[in-house]
């Protein structure tokens, strides 16, 4: 019988000790010149000590001039790979395996770093979340090379700092998913119009990495399970770069969904969400499956296990409250992360700064991790405000991620 304790082999050969995986959290722990700081080293350290089989590093940019928020860790060439090499070292030395997650916001940028997003078509973000971005501008032919060519260096950088792989960030709204939505992307060109245009960039950006690193270095790929809007990235359409990308030997496939209009990704809501369209999916592939969203109790993650319904577990926020979630599982002690929903008294204020609310508390802890201070579980949003604002001062008000 397969549990949440049993190894599993990647499509290149690379094994994981177990099927618990650090799904890709907003640390925004990077200094002010976007490199890794002992904090954050420190708080993958204490993840890789908790026994996580395969931890994914949260947003790190492949371009400096556009980034998903303050804090975002980028990595452009070799000038701090000694950085990039102690934070590799800290998140293998238990045995893991750390992915750097590479991502462009496209024009989920926020407007207090981004003037001019860009994005596949000038399509403006819609929405609760609108007022955070500024109307982008459509990428032209040679812009999308260049960051084809961007994603490339940023996995070459990855292999020689000593990192597992990579995961090429196509969900939840940035660039990459923008072009597969045909809601974003209203393209012409090679890069647009049919879903084999609309995916080309990423099977670009797959081949480009897969001719630089060697064959032990691993390639993952996160997309949405659909965008759910009526006119963005449908569920067929996904099953049908997730099978193209199987046959190209992608080594992993990383299951979330929504975008900043339709946020699903935040975790709002019972149960794992993305469990029935796994199922779907290991019909098709033999590409290994992570499913991300939704687990926060012992049962849940050894059912999804054993029921052979996901091979790896995408663990978020209970990592972040419960950092040694795999290790206390394994000696009978977890049952259940408590997972917060932080209310600041005033449903009216709450709903201003929801997506500001659940992401600074989440950002606190992991701060407080990276400190060896203990968790602080609470309700009460305003300790989690303050925090943000300290670090951000007003600017935090306005939204920057889903």
């Amino acid at each position: 019988m397969t549990t949440p304790f049993t190894p599993l082999t990647l499509k290149n050969g690379t094994t994981l000790k177990n099927r618990f995986m650090k799904a890709a959290t907003s640390e925004t722990l990077g200094d002010k010149y976007y490199r890794p700081t002992n904090k954050l080293i420190d708080l993958y350290r204490a993840w890789a000590k908790g026994g996580t089989g395969l931890i994914i590093t949260g947003n790190v940019m492949v371009d400096s001039s556009a980034r998903g928020e303050f804090g975002n860790v980028v990595v452009e060439d070799t000038v701090n790979l000694d950085r990039l090499r102690r934070w590799a070292e800290a998140a293998t030395n238990n045995g893991a395996q750390i992915f750097l997650q590479l991502n462009h916001p496209g024009k989920q940028s926020p407007k207090t770093i981004s003037k001019t997003p860009v994005s596949p078509s000038a399509v403006p973000i819609t929405g609760d979340n609108a007022l955070g971005f500024n109307p982008p501008r459509a990428l032209n032919h040679i812009e999308i090379k260049e960051i084809i060519q961007k994603f490339i260096n940023a996995a070459v950088v990855a292999e020689k700092a000593g990192f597992s792989g990579v995961e090429i960030h196509a969900a939840h709204g940035y660039l990459l998913n923008q072009f597969l939505s045909p809601h974003d992307n209203q393209r012409v060109d090679e890069y647009g119009g049919s879903l084999e245009n609309r995916m080309r960039i990423i099977v670009e950006i797959y081949q480009g990495i897969r001719e630089k690193v060697g064959k032990d270095f691993s390639i993952a790929l996160k997309i949405n399970s659909s965008d759910f809007s009526k006119d963005g990235f449908s569920e067929a359409d996904s099953l049908k770069v997730i099978q193209k990308m199987d046959q190209l030997g992608i080594d992993l496939i990383e299951i979330s969904g929504g975008n900043y209009e339709n946020p699903t990704m935040q975790g709002i809501g019972k149960g794992a969400f993305f469990i029935n369209y796994a199922a779907k999916v290991k019909e098709l592939v033999e590409t290994p499956i992570a499913v991300t969203g939704g687990f926060n109790t012992a049962e849940g993650i050894d059912n999804a296990i054993e029921n052979n319904e996901t091979d790896l577990v995408g663990l978020a926020r209970p990592l972040v409250m419960v950092p040694d979630l795999p290790n206390q599982m394994e000696a009978g002690h977890f049952t259940r992360a408590n997972v917060h929903y932080l209310t600041t008294g005033s449903k009216s204020f709450d709903k201003k700064v929801s997506s500001l609310i659940g992401l600074s508390y989440y950002q606190q802890q992991m701060e407080r991790i990276a400190t060896g201070k203990n968790i602080i579980n609470t309700n009460n949003a305003w300790g989690a405000l303050g925090f943000s604002l300290r670090k951000q001062g007003l600017t935090a008000l306005l939204p920057q991620r889903g």
